[in-house]
């Protein structure tokens, strides 16, 4: 059994508060945020962001391998995430119906979908190559995160 670090996610609040503050350039913002988290997070693969652009999902800054460029809004767990307007937190992605399976060693993922002026613009998306990897408190420090995003990207 694969045994996970917990994350301090009030730290983490507090790092990323500080790290994006003074920016306003959303590429900035989320390429930090992308490393940071991959820095920080414990049994995770892949760390990045999907934006909506011409209604679909585009590949935006991440850590890890290649990934998926193009994502249906409503397809695979991202898309799901855009269409439900609601955090996906999924246990196990070959369980999932519709998964896309950008990196085959990905087993558990979460995405969190963010907003900017009450729009959802897109989404932070996080992999693991374990199956269970996230938990419901991963799920609220995560979307505290995504909360910090939002508030630094609609000012």
């Amino acid at each position: 059994m694969t045994v996970i670090k917990e994350t301090n996610y009030s730290l983490l609040e507090k790092q990323l508060a500080s790290l994006i503050e003074d920016e306003s350039n959303l590429i900035a913002i989320l390429s930090n945020t992308s490393a940071l988290l991959n820095d920080t997070l414990d049994q995770v693969n892949w760390v990045g962001f999907y934006l909506i652009e011409n209604n679909e999902l585009i590949l935006g800054p991440f850590q890890g391998h290649p990934a998926c460029v193009h994502i249906a809004i409503g397809k695979g767990v991202c898309g799901t995430a855009v269409s439900e307007d609601k955090t996906q937190l999924v246990a196990d992605v070959h369980a999932f119906p519709g998964h896309i399976a950008c990196d085959a060693n990905s087993n558990s993922e979460i995405v969190v979908p963010i907003h900017k002026n009450g729009e959802i613009i897109g989404v932070l998306d996080i992999d693991a190559p374990i199956k269970n990897r996230f938990t419901k408190e991963d799920q609220q420090g995560l979307e505290a995160i995504v909360s910090i995003l939002e508030n630094q990207l609609s000012k």
